[in-house]
């Protein structure tokens, strides 16, 4: 019996047997039509028509969550699909103290809550749809600029972190409005729970508490999804501290590119976990590379608890035919 994409993704988080196969969920970024609503969400269902992925993963520009506080950024052509900040709003560590807490109605996050309202409308509810949210840190740094992000923390903490409860009390209301929507999940992306940026005691103390606080209204979503960006990241501590309650049934990472592995992640982590292409493959590879990846990921879990994925966005120079050859895999019979 063929699956529905919502029953599909039930059932690989049950672990159910009745699984007909492993979803496949691939994302991406789309430049400048991402900065307008209706353009963001032709452009995302239009990924999803000729893809037909087991869920939809919207992913705006990261400034979309930041720019009500006056940052600016510009496409300049990043491969992966991402723009390069043009205005910080923090200079001065006192800086920190005089942000706001943000309505979801203000102009930029009601936008993004507009895109959403377009895409659940359109797709059917068998669909599951996730919003991209940042975390406190990941805006943070965009707000200042990742080094002085880092000096700031570790020489002015206390400005830092009033500065982080309020970006915590933003994201939360916009969590919030995003339910309204009618969402299935959250994307949650944490980029400093590694420990190139910092110590596991300064993410224990600066991110951790306001991750939680920040994702408190998305407790009752069954599909909200952690991505752990980068190296060396902290998965153990993440892990333990965000899965006890259910709050993300599934956890993203680098996997071809950090530890842990698919298959020593499935063992640490209670719920189901995505990943098994690398960006370096989806994009210079060809179709015989992409699926020798995508049968290894499947090996590594037998099919079990695993969405079929890359580590991080598909690059937006990706071939189609790569693309395509990921996602046809999972139906090929083992």
């Amino acid at each position: 019996m063929t699956l529905t994409h919502r029953e599909r993704m039930q059932a690989c988080l049950a672990n159910d047997p009745s699984l007909d196969r492993p979803p496949v969920a691939l994302w991406r970024h789309f430049p400048v039509d991402d900065q307008d609503p209706e353009t963001l969400a032709a452009s995302t269902l239009d990924f999803q028509r000729r893809y037909d992925f087991d869920l939809v993963k919207v992913t705006p520009a990261s400034s979309f969550s930041i720019k009500d506080w006056g940052a600016e950024d510009v496409w300049e052509g990043h491969t992966e699909g991402t723009r390069r900040y043009t205005r910080r709003i923090i200079g001065k560590p006192q800086d920190w103290e005089h942000i706001p807490v943000l309505s979801p109605s203000s102009p930029h996050l009601a936008r993004q809550l507009a895109c959403l309202r377009i895409i659940r409308a359109d797709l059917p509810a068998e669909t599951p749809v996730l919003q991209t949210i940042f975390s406190p840190l990941a805006q943070a740094k965009n707000l200042v600029g990742g080094d002085r992000l880092v000096v700031h923390l570790r020489q002015y903490p206390e400005a830092v972190m009033n500065g982080l409860e309020t970006i915590a009390e933003t994201t939360r209301r916009f969590v919030e409005a995003c339910m309204e929507v009618g969402l299935d999940g959250v994307f949650y992306a944490v980029q400093h729970a590694q420990a190139g940026l910092l110590t596991l005691d300064e993410y224990k103390t600066y991110g951790l508490p306001n991750d939680l606080k920040s994702l408190e209204p998305a407790g009752s979503l069954w599909c909200n999804l952690l991505h752990l960006h980068g190296l060396d990241v902290y998965f153990d501590l993440v892990a333990q501290s965000l899965f006890p309650d259910s709050l993300f049934p599934i956890v993203n990472w680098h996997d071809r590119e950090t530890g842990p592995s698919l298959a020593e992640g499935l063992k640490k982590y209670p719920g189901a976990v995505c990943g098994g292409i690398s960006q370096k493959t989806i994009v210079l590879g060809d179709r015989t590379e992409v699926l020798k990846e995508a049968v290894d990921a499947i090996a590594q879990t037998g099919g079990r608890r695993l969405i079929l994925g890359t580590g991080c966005v598909v690059p937006v120079i990706a071939p189609h035919g790569n693309i395509m050859a990921a996602r046809k895999i999972v139906e090929e019979p083992r």
